[in-house]
């Protein structure tokens, strides 16, 4: 059973991230959303876990891996198209993503 859940608010000039803890089947806010490239939203999550004592390092280093993957496709694509929503969405089937273009 996941603990978080990433989400991303995929626009055209920037890609958004926030993180959400998982209780049940319902999902609650742990951050605002952080916008990269205006700001190093990788960087401001990696804070805010390092902050959280009872986040595991283990979960941290998992949880910035799919940041730097997503971010990474993210600098890849140049808009969205109806199947490349699908495969985002096969490939971080952990995410939530937000805000298609």
């Amino acid at each position: 059973m996941k603990k978080f859940l990433l989400k991303f608010l995929w626009l055209e000039r920037s890609i958004g991230v926030s993180l959400d803890q998982v209780i049940g089947d319902r999902s609650t806010p742990l951050t605002e959303y952080f916008f990269w490239p205006q700001k190093d939203a990788w960087e401001e999550i990696k804070n805010f876990l390092e902050s959280k004592p009872w986040i595991s390092q283990t979960e941290a280093i998992s949880l910035l891996n799919q940041i730097t993957e997503v971010i990474n496709y993210w600098q890849e694509k140049d808009g969205l198209s109806k199947n490349d929503i699908c495969k985002i969405k096969e490939k971080f089937i952990n995410c939530v993503f937000i805000g298609y273009n």
